[in-house]
């Protein structure tokens, strides 16, 4: 949650002008510090407007975290079910937009007791994520959609061609399985972060989106790395590997940007481009992976009733 003394640096830092500064205040829902409270009274209204329809077409600062949102609340119950059997409390699920259930997930027994470390550690972040931008949104922050843990890992799956037509991919059923499904969001949240960057206006907001795109780079490379170590003694993990980055290029574009962790002589922990930088994705094409279509859609995958906010279509990639 945010402290006065965060609000009142984030406002001093950031905002240019009296109007920046109520735009904040409204986005961030706060109330009760000697800056307005009756100006605030009619703050979720005003933001709810921008977030539904941004000047010269483009998307609102709101929507675009409301966006964040929806990949946050995905990543948290996966982890959050994998290591402490259940997820998010209610609390922390509701919202705008129409509330879904969670189908699927459960604890992962895990052998090794430092990946059981680095996903509770990660569990933890993605929780915290979810209250963060959630706090930040305030009344017009979005509830949590329908989520498919169960049937949305067997289809991709499928699809890398790690289980045959027919099959179940149990992606609970052990830690290998669970750092693969880890491996299918975390590079996507990366380069999710990174594609939004340019289109945030307000500095606070990009502040924040920085520090989210910094902790899923760090997630990304403790998941990639851990793969990785797997593979010196089973090399058949960075051809897995390989074949769930397959299928995210299959559906998000026709450029070849994502990338495999390697293979037993040479590794791939950091997937950059040739100037050594991280690549971005747009929203539709993070919606293209976790709707498991190439086509342009508005449900499916992980999503099974689509995501929550006014971004919600995947693109035309097939």
């Amino acid at each position: 949650m945010f402290d006065q003394g965060f609000i009142t640096n984030a406002i001093n830092r950031s905002a240019e002008n009296s109007s920046d500064r109520r735009n904040f205040l409204r986005a961030a829902g706060v109330a009760g510090f000697g800056v307005g409270a009756a100006m605030l009274a009619t703050g979720g209204p005003a933001l709810a407007a921008e977030a539904a329809e941004a000047p010269a077409g483009a998307p609102s600062d709101a929507s675009i975290l409301n966006f964040a949102l929806n990949l946050e609340y995905l990543e948290a119950e996966f982890y959050l079910r994998a290591t402490t059997g259940s997820g998010l409390p209610d609390s922390l699920t509701t919202g705008t937009g129409t509330r879904g259930g969670v189908t699927g997930g459960r604890m992962v027994h895990f052998k090794t007791g430092i990946i059981k470390k680095y996903a509770d550690e990660i569990a933890a972040d993605e929780k915290a994520h979810v209250a963060f931008l959630r706090s930040a949104l305030g009344s017009v922050a979005v509830s949590r959609p329908k989520i498919n843990l169960d049937a949305s890992f067997t289809a991709a799956a499928q699809a890398a061609g790690l289980v045959k037509p027919g099959q179940k991919f149990d992606v609970y059923a052990n830690e290998a399985n669970f750092l693969f499904g880890a491996f299918i969001f975390e590079d996507v949240g990366v380069t999710a972060y990174k594609g939004a960057a340019p289109l945030i206006s307000n500095k606070t907001f990009l502040e924040a989106a920085a520090g989210l795109l910094a902790v899923e780079a760090y997630h990304a490379g403790v998941i990639r790395s851990t793969l990785y170590a797997l593979g010196i003694a089973l090399p058949s993990v960075y051809t897995t590997a390989q074949a769930i980055s397959d299928v995210r290029d299959s559906v998000d574009g026709r450029t070849d940007l994502d990338q495999g962790i390697g293979n037993a002589s040479k590794a791939n922990l950091v997937p950059t481009d040739a100037n050594g930088l991280v690549f971005s994705r747009s929203a539709a094409q993070v919606l293209n992976i976790t709707y498991l279509n190439a086509a342009p859609v508005r449900s499916g995958g992980f999503f099974p009733a689509g995501v929550n906010g006014v971004i919600n279509m995947s693109g035309a990639n097939g």
